[in-house]
């Protein structure tokens, strides 16, 4: 029943209401009672909640109180301190200002010391003590300053500037004194070492000249900063320059004397310039020395003792490799001592006191280099052509030089850098004179009876000339270069190596070919044909085989391709001419004028002397022939067999015919009279032809 009533009252509109009329009365008590707790508990914190709040606004009351107090202390406070800060303040700034003010004074007063705490150091100079030196001049040097800006008429400047000077004279002569003491000449053989090394050694040391102690050289150098700063004063560059520049000419000078004390013993240690020397007049000793006599069938001397001559061009060759020696270290010397400047010196003042530092050596070198021209020019007015030869090795060298010496020159005055181009131009006239002078002499060399050789051999003129042009193969870029360098024409302004030796080999075409009409004129003085063609054909084939073993026939090819055949004609044509001799012999052997006859048969008498005249002819032109021509020469081996075997075959041939001819005639009663020798006899008497050991 409680089910279904409850059931209706759910599903009436009055829901919830009807609900809770419909709780049993137990229940609607507990519920009372739990809400009845429930409030209790919410009163008590109500109450505690106010009673909270009234505390909060007591302690806010006491809390604005105490501030409200604290803030009129605080106000108090300030009024009190505030002006006893700013008067410490001010206690504090007058504190500062009375420290700086002592300070100055103590500054200002150590200005008026400064000259009597540096005077002890100053008056000993900076020699071994150089920082504090220095730093004592910078004492003086602010006193000064001060002095100028602060009291200009105080006796007091006048005391330090004097200081000032003094402190700058002893560093000006402590400059002077480490630069004197510790500068030396570079020794020989450094020297040697530096510009050519050991040609034996695969990798070449670079060799460093130090030419002042590390020390001192870190010394002038702050003292020369210190003169250029603060000094003011560029009077220390002139005695730079003027100190090294000594040094520089008395290394030079040591070593030219270096190798006049070697010059008796072959054994300079140092193959110095050989790395762009290939080929120095010392190397090429075999034809150097003695050339001077070798040339004198062209100057025509008296009778100079070769003894004499080989000596002369001992020192000679000494004296060109000295100064070839010399040149090469005057470049190496001077580029180190540019490189030495470069921390001494300021640099807009390098280039300046370089060239005052190197004029003294560097117009020594060139007074040596002209005084070798005027003797080349002397020699050559004695028709002494031989001197040219002191030119060539000069000259090449220094033209292989030139590239170095105009990039170490750089900078320096045009004058300067134009010395060695004048005396390269001046040695390569003179050289071209010589060289034209020489030709001309071969062909203008006089006919002299007393200078021909009376055998026939090749003339000294001859052996000359081609031992001077031989010479020139050594130097053929430099000799060509030197024709070259008179050309007036366009294109020997801008000559190539190709014109220079198409002009060299047509100089020396030109002077085979002056020596060729000398000689045939020459010849003239022979009265003998035979001799006279001997001669020729000697001096022709001299020079076709001192060309041939030698690159002259290829340097003369260049421009004159048939030098060789044309050589080879002319002794062909000699041989002939020589061959002719034999004519009044071989005549006598014709069949000329023999009367026909049958074997057996009885001769006239003047059949009979015609034959006789016949062999007495034959024996007498043999035996003068053969007398006379043994002592003529012929010194190539060669040559004298193949003219004995041909004239053996033309003689011995005829000579047969003819005994065969007459072997059946009766023409004397003594026919060994006549008949005097045999074929084999008449070639044994040629074979000794150009014989005199015969």
């Amino acid at each position: 029943m409680n089910g279904g009533g409850t059931e209706d009252a759910v599903n009436s509109e009055g829901g919830a209401r009807t609900f809770i009329l419909m709780i049993p009365t137990e229940d609607a008590s507990a519920r009372k009672r739990v809400i009845e707790d429930k409030l209790k508990q919410e009163q008590e914190t109500l109450s505690f909640i106010r009673e909270s709040l009234e505390k909060s606004d007591q302690l806010t009351k006491g809390m604005v109180t105490i501030l409200s107090s604290f803030e009129s202390r605080l106000m108090q406070l300030e009024n009190s301190i505030i002006p006893v800060h700013k008067q410490t303040e001010n206690l504090q700034r007058l504190q500062e200002n009375v420290d700086k003010t002592l300070s100055c004074m103590d500054h200002v007063i150590s200005y008026y010391h400064v000259a009597k705490d540096t005077d002890k150091i100053i008056r000993e100079g900076p020699a071994g003590r150089l920082d504090e030196y220095l730093a004592c001049i910078a004492k003086i040097q602010k006193a000064v300053e001060y002095f100028q800006d602060n009291n200009p008429d105080s006796p007091e400047l006048n005391t330090v500037k004097a200081r000032f000077e003094k402190g700058k004279e002893l560093l000006e002569a402590e400059f002077r004194s480490l630069l004197t003491r510790y500068s030396k000449p570079v020794p020989p053989v450094l020297i040697l070492d530096a510009i050519g090394g050991d040609e034996d050694m695969e990798v070449q040391e670079d060799v460093t000249l130090e030419h002042l102690p590390e020390a001192v050289l870190q010394d002038i150098i702050c003292i020369s900063a210190w003169l250029v700063e603060y000094g003011r004063n560029q009077d220390f560059m002139n005695v730079y320059f003027q100190v090294r520049s000594s040094q520089l000419d008395r290394s030079i000078k040591g070593l030219k004397e270096h190798f006049r004390k070697n010059s008796a013993s072959s054994a300079i240690h140092s193959p110095a310039v050989q790395t762009k020397r290939k080929e120095t007049p010392t190397k090429k000793a075999p034809k150097r020395p003695g050339f001077e006599h070798d040339l004198r069938g062209v100057k025509l001397p008296s009778d100079d003792k070769h003894g004499a001559a080989t000596g002369k061009d001992d020192v000679l060759d000494i004296e060109i490799d000295s100064y070839i020696h010399c040149i090469s270290a005057f470049v190496k010397l001077a580029q180190s001592e540019y490189a030495l400047l470069t921390e001494i010196i300021p640099e807009h003042h390098q280039k300046k006191t370089f060239d005052s530092l190197i004029q003294e050596a560097l117009d020594n070198l060139m007074l040596e280099g002209d005084n070798i021209v005027s003797a080349a020019r002397r020699a050559i007015m004695r028709h002494d052509y031989s001197a040219v030869l002191t030119i060539f090795p000069i000259l090449r060298h220094l033209k292989q030089t030139k590239p170095d010496f105009d990039a170490t020159l750089q900078g320096t005055a045009a004058s300067t850098k134009n010395k060695l181009p004048a005396l390269i131009t001046s040695m390569e006239t003179i050289g071209a004179k010589a060289l034209e002078e020489f030709a001309d002499s071969i062909k203008n060399d006089p006919d002299k009876e007393y200078n021909m050789p009376k055998d026939g051999t090749v003339h000294e003129l001859t052996s000359n000339a081609i031992l001077f042009l031989q010479q020139l193969l050594d130097f053929q870029e430099t000799a060509g270069a030197m024709l070259a360098s008179q050309e007036s024409s366009s294109s020997a302004s801008s000559y190539s190596s190709e014109f220079s030796r198409r002009l060299l080999s047509t100089y020396i075409y030109k002077v085979l070919g002056n020596l060729q009409l000398n000689l045939s004129n020459k010849a003239k003085v022979y009265e003998d044909p035979a001799l006279r063609a001997v001669f020729l054909h000697n001096n022709y084939n001299y020079i076709l085989k001192s060309l041939e073993k030698s690159e002259l026939i290829q340097l003369v090819a260049v421009t004159h391709k048939k030098v060789e055949s044309s050589y080879r004609e002319l002794i062909e044509l000699e041989i002939q001419n020589y061959q002719r001799s034999w004519l009044k012999v071989t005549e006598h052997l014709t069949e000329r004028n023999i009367p026909a006859f049958q074997p057996g048969a009885k001769l006239k008498d003047k059949e009979r002397q015609i034959i006789k005249d016949k062999f007495k002819g034959f024996n007498e032109g043999m035996e003068e022939l053969c007398k006379i021509q043994k002592g003529w020469a012929v010194p190539d081996k060669e040559q004298r067999d193949a003219i004995r075997q041909a004239q053996k075959r033309v003689v011995s041939d005829a000579y047969k015919a003819f005994l065969q001819r007459c072997a059946n005639i009766s023409f004397t009663k003594n026919p060994e009279k006549y008949h005097r020798y045999t074929p084999e006899q008449v070639e044994e008497m040629i074979e000794k032809l150009f014989d005199t050991s015969a």
